[in-house]
């Protein structure tokens, strides 16, 4: 049986900037595959060969495959199903499977408005897509389709979607095949060198409210130590990998185990041959003070933090669990280090201002990071922030759900000046930095990485490609009042996923007012008792301490 993966061709200009990303998603669900004794399996990356769709269709007709599986972010989903269509044209017998943090929580949404995708993998997708590949070769497919978890699915009319599958439990039994991607395709600028995308954890214990990723992986796991270098050390020897960046959530979140894990790789001497980055929380690092040499000592160059943004109500909002100063000590730390700090904003809500966004660019300055990037904010529209502002989403063209794009427009602002203001910030940022720090600071590497970093900046900005500059228009301050972002106001949410949020509502509506009633009840039968107890000699009823009343609840 013949498998085609395809890689969606979307670009926005936010990440890939930096470099080409390999798609790590392939090599996961290709090595679970092979395990099972599938090896006929196919790889087309049309993002980064920048396929264009009749050179794709000709590409799937020719490989004729008997199943072609693709995978979709938010911002990617109609290039994704725009992938299974061609598919339906050109090989109308292949089983079309699509697979993702969108379509997992969005089913509804993809199948009322793709209906020729046949079938949505929902959740982690190993063990899931093994069995429904299994279903194929057997030939029961579709008759099996009810009975195998994890899955969504139109039959005539109706959307169904069967019980959740599991989490996969054991994460070692998951072995990535990375041959399946053309390595010397992936490229991180900023150092020159080929990059990889592994996977150390999967799930995350916070709920940030603008997040899906704690959602969608659900409980925490982490990979035993050993095993995660045993694959770093297999990209570097065999693959030519200079540098990785851990696809977790938030590598440090088990301290212990991030310490074995540094440690392996320094018993390995391979820091000497490969450096890497995280994402993290500033409260990690906080914690982390002391140790944050030896993970330097460990390869890991480049930090970047999760600061959110500068007023302290913008991080409550987030629900981050964090506070402004300590952002600030982190970014000093990590510095003293030797380790390049990278902070994260978040701009773009209903109360951004001009003011508000000077603040983030003069705090963004107070506290030096080596790098900084203003993300706009974009409601997942599975996250409960979404929940909480959906009344105030005008926008539902989700392949403007990028982080560049305002989605939202400010109270204040129109959504050409929230841009014309992130851009501001960019400039003055980057060109104090290219002036006074880049060339002058730190040790040689540091200088190198920097400098490198520029020059993507710089290449992105020439290429009218950051922020996708050149498709809106913009041109500088004097062309904010006519930038076009091109939304398509013609998608809107599918009555089918509307109704399932109105269903949610309703569900968590009643669960709060069954939570409230039980208080309420159990505190009436408190009181109730009280009144009825007769100490056995008769003596007043009294509180701990003597005093006739309770402590208040705090």
């Amino acid at each position: 049986m013949r498998i085609l993966f395809v890689h969606p061709n979307y670009r926005s200009g936010g990440a890939e900037i930096a470099g080409t990303w390999p798609p790590a998603w392939v090599a996961y669900l290709t090595g679970h595959l092979r395990q099972a004794g599938f090896d006929d399996i196919h790889f087309i990356d049309a993002m980064t060969d920048n396929i264009a769709d009749e050179d794709l269709a000709g590409r799937i007709e020719a490989l004729q495959p008997d199943v072609v599986g693709v995978t979709a972010i938010t911002p990617s989903i109609y290039r994704a199903e725009e992938v299974l269509r061609i598919a339906q044209e050109r090989v109308p017998g292949a089983v079309r499977v699509l697979g993702g943090v969108h379509a997992t929580f969005m089913y509804k949404q993809v199948l009322s408005e793709a209906p020729w995708v046949d079938v949505i993998v929902r959740g982690e997708g190993e063990e899931i897509l093994t069995e429904l590949m299994l279903a194929v070769q057997d030939g029961r497919w579709p008759a099996d389709r009810y009975r195998i978890k994890g899955l969504a699915f139109r039959d005539g009319e109706q959307i169904v979607a069967n019980e959740a599958a599991s989490t996969v439990k054991d994460l070692e039994a998951i072995k990535p095949d990375w041959t399946v991607l053309e390595w010397e395709k992936y490229i991180y600028i900023p150092l020159n060198t080929r990059v990889a995308i592994p996977n150390m954890a999967r799930g995350c214990p916070f709920t940030c409210s603008f997040c899906s990723q704690w959602k969608f992986w659900r409980d925490y796991r982490v990979r035993e130590p050993k095993a995660v270098v045993d694959e770093i050390e297999d990209l570097v020897e065999n693959h030519g990998v200079g540098f990785f960046i851990l696809a977790d959530e938030e590598p440090t979140i088990n301290r212990k185990k991030f310490i074995e894990f540094c440690q392996e790789l320094i018993d390995r001497d391979l820091p000497r041959r490969v450096q890497w980055g995280i994402n993290t929380r500033v409260t990690d690092i906080y914690r982390d003070r002391e140790l944050l040499k030896f993970y330097r000592k460990a390869g890991l160059v480049h930090v970047s933090l999760g600061t959110e943004a500068a007023a302290q109500m913008k991080l409550d909002q987030f629900n981050k669990e964090t506070k402004v100063d300590e952002n600030k000590t982190a970014i000093r730390l990590l510095r003293e280090a030797d380790i390049l700090v990278e902070a994260q904003f978040i701009v773009g809500l209903d109360n951004e201002t001009r003011e508000t966004l000077e603040e983030t660019y003069q705090m963004a300055w107070d506290w030096q990071p080596d790098l900084a990037n203003w993300a706009m904010y974009t409601p997942w529209p599975f996250t409960p922030l979404f929940q909480e502002l959906k009344d105030q989403v005008e926008i539902f063209d989700f392949s403007k759900y990028n982080f560049v794009t305002p989605i939202m427009k400010p109270a204040a602002m129109e959504r050409g000046e929230l841009l014309d203001g992130v851009m501001n910030n960019y400039r003055r940022f980057y060109m104090k930095k290219a002036l006074f720090h880049y060339p002058w600071r730190g040790t040689g590497y540091r200088r190198r990485y920097l400098l490198g970093c520029l020059k993507a900046f710089l290449k992105a900005g020439f290429n009218r490609t950051f922020y996708d500059l050149g498709k809106a228009g913009y041109w500088g301050p004097q062309s904010k009042d006519k930038v076009d972002f091109n939304f398509d106001e013609t998608r809107q949410i599918a009555e089918a996923q509307m109704d399932d949020w109105e269903a949610a509502a309703d569900r968590a509506a009643r669960a709060k007012e069954r939570r409230e009633a039980v208080r309420a009840q159990m505190k009436e039968r408190g009181a109730e008792r009280r009144e009825g107890f007769k100490m056995p000699n008769g003596a007043e009823v009294r509180a701990c301490g003597g005093s006739d009343q309770q402590m208040e609840n705090v």
